[in-house]
């Protein structure tokens, strides 16, 4: 009598977690973590109140100005109060993360760091873009009865696509400069501290030293190249220095995104 074999079946190969994700699937959930977050509906209700109530504002006082107000200011000028609301967002849309333990999920999924963190980037400074471009067309249409025949000379790009423009650039670059130091820092706290330092207190540092003399004049200069500085100057109709301002505004988050990929590579979760 012969005996009969059993074959028993291979158990299933098991695949790596990065061969089942693509940048679209990361970009995804990425997305979904950062909109099922209250604190960042939070932080874009604040943005757009504070962007559009201070055009407004901006657009009754400009009735005593003559003619010589353009009305695009009225919608970039908020920025100098919503960049703080956007560096803050940026820092803690992956500082959360790392309070909670949520990277480790993140990074067992997808152990391509740097992947998780261009698709954090990604997400982020196309929330912050999405957002000021709606605040900014409602601030736009809100505001133009009030100016009336003063309105937006759109046949002229330097005096209104362009600024609008860098406005909606500068947003996405403060937030994501929040997100480099969140990547860096991992403290929440931490994170937040260094971001407003750089947008809003490293400024007024350097401006003191305008009672200095013309000694202390090199360290003024300096804050031409700080992040707010830059923005102010590419949202300006017909600015000058309008590209140094570009390069500016835009070395700020990449070196903080690039030192962010550094230390997510080099340390554990």
């Amino acid at each position: 009598m012969s005996a009969t074999t059993v074959q028993t079946p291979a158990p299933p190969r098991a695949t790596s977690p990065a061969a089942r994700l693509s940048f679209g699937r990361v970009v995804r959930s990425e997305t979904i973590k950062l909109l099922t977050l209250r604190s960042t509906w939070w932080s874009l209700g604040v943005t757009a109140a504070l962007a559009v109530g201070i055009s407004l504002l901006m657009a009754w006082a400009a009735t005593d100005f003559g003619g010589d107000f353009n009305p695009v200011i009225a919608v970039t000028a908020p920025m100098q109060f919503t960049m703080l609301v956007a560096g803050i967002l940026g820092a803690m849309a992956i500082t959360g993360e790392y309070s909670t333990g949520m990277i480790r999920s993140t990074l067992t999924a997808e152990p391509r760091r740097g992947v998780v963190l261009a698709a954090k980037a990604l997400v982020v400074g196309a929330l912050l873009a999405l957002t000021t471009v709606i605040t900014s067309a409602v601030s736009i249409a809100a505001s133009a009865p009030i100016f009336g025949d003063r309105s937006i000379e759109w046949s002229d790009p330097e005096q209104s696509l362009i600024p609008l423009a860098m406005g909606v650039v500068a947003m996405a670059s403060f937030a994501l400069l929040g997100l480099g130091w969140g990547f860096i820092i991992r403290s929440g706290a931490g994170a937040i501290a260094a971001t407003v330092g750089i947008l809003f207190v490293l400024p007024i540092v350097l401006s003191l030293f305008t009672f200095g003399g013309e000694a202390w004049a090199w360290i003024v200069d300096l804050s031409r190249y700080l992040p707010a500085s830059a923005a102010q100057t590419v949202s300006v109709p017909g600015a000058e220095d309008f590209w140094v301002g570009v390069a500016t505004l835009l070395a700020w988050p990449a070196a903080a995104l690039l030192g962010g990929w550094a230390v997510l590579r080099s340390r554990d979760a």
